[in-house]
Protein backbone atom coordinates (compact mmCIF):
# COMPACT_ATOMS: atom_id res chain seq x y z
CA UNK A 1 0.00 0.00 0.00
CA UNK A 2 1.43 3.52 -1.09
CA UNK A 3 2.00 6.09 1.45
CA UNK A 4 -0.25 9.07 0.97
CA UNK A 5 1.77 11.95 0.35
CA UNK A 6 1.18 16.25 -0.13
CA UNK A 7 2.39 17.79 -3.11
CA UNK A 8 2.50 21.93 -1.27
CA UNK A 9 3.17 24.86 -3.33
CA UNK A 10 3.41 28.49 -2.47
CA UNK A 11 1.32 30.61 -4.24
CA UNK A 12 1.87 33.61 -2.51
CA UNK A 13 4.74 35.87 -1.30
CA UNK A 14 5.30 35.96 2.67
CA UNK A 15 6.98 39.28 2.90
CA UNK A 16 4.15 41.15 4.37
CA UNK A 17 3.26 38.02 6.67
CA UNK A 18 4.24 37.81 10.66
CA UNK A 19 7.86 35.84 11.52
CA UNK A 20 6.23 32.93 12.59
CA UNK A 21 4.47 32.25 9.70
CA UNK A 22 8.06 32.94 7.55
CA UNK A 23 9.55 30.67 9.53
CA UNK A 24 6.74 28.02 9.06
CA UNK A 25 7.41 28.50 5.24
CA UNK A 26 11.16 27.60 5.26
CA UNK A 27 10.32 24.55 7.68
CA UNK A 28 8.61 23.43 4.95
CA UNK A 29 11.14 23.58 2.59
CA UNK A 30 9.39 26.76 0.38
CA UNK A 31 11.70 29.43 -0.39
CA UNK A 32 10.13 31.34 -3.45
CA UNK A 33 6.41 31.83 -4.95
CA UNK A 34 5.93 28.56 -6.94
CA UNK A 35 8.00 26.63 -5.59
CA UNK A 36 6.95 23.21 -4.73
CA UNK A 37 7.49 19.90 -1.97
CA UNK A 38 6.50 16.66 -1.34
CA UNK A 39 5.80 16.16 2.35
CA UNK A 40 4.47 12.56 3.84
CA UNK A 41 0.62 13.04 5.43
CA UNK A 42 1.16 13.85 9.02
CA UNK A 43 -0.24 15.53 11.73
CA UNK A 44 3.11 17.54 11.78
CA UNK A 45 2.74 18.82 8.76
CA UNK A 46 -0.80 19.27 8.44
CA UNK A 47 -0.34 21.47 11.51
CA UNK A 48 2.22 23.83 9.63
CA UNK A 49 -0.26 23.91 6.31
CA UNK A 50 -3.22 25.30 8.71
CA UNK A 51 -0.45 28.20 10.11
CA UNK A 52 0.04 29.01 6.36
CA UNK A 53 -3.01 27.79 4.52
CA UNK A 54 -3.62 31.35 3.10
CA UNK A 55 -0.03 31.06 1.30
CA UNK A 56 0.05 27.93 -0.24
CA UNK A 57 -2.00 25.20 -2.32
CA UNK A 58 -2.36 21.62 -1.01
CA UNK A 59 -2.52 18.40 -3.24
CA UNK A 60 -2.46 14.69 -2.35
CA UNK A 61 -0.41 12.94 -4.63
CA UNK A 62 0.20 8.88 -4.08
CA UNK A 63 3.65 7.70 -4.68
Amino acid sequence: MAEKKLAIRQIRSGIHCQQVQKRTLEALGLRRMNMQVVHPDRPEIRGMIFRVRHLVSVEEVEE
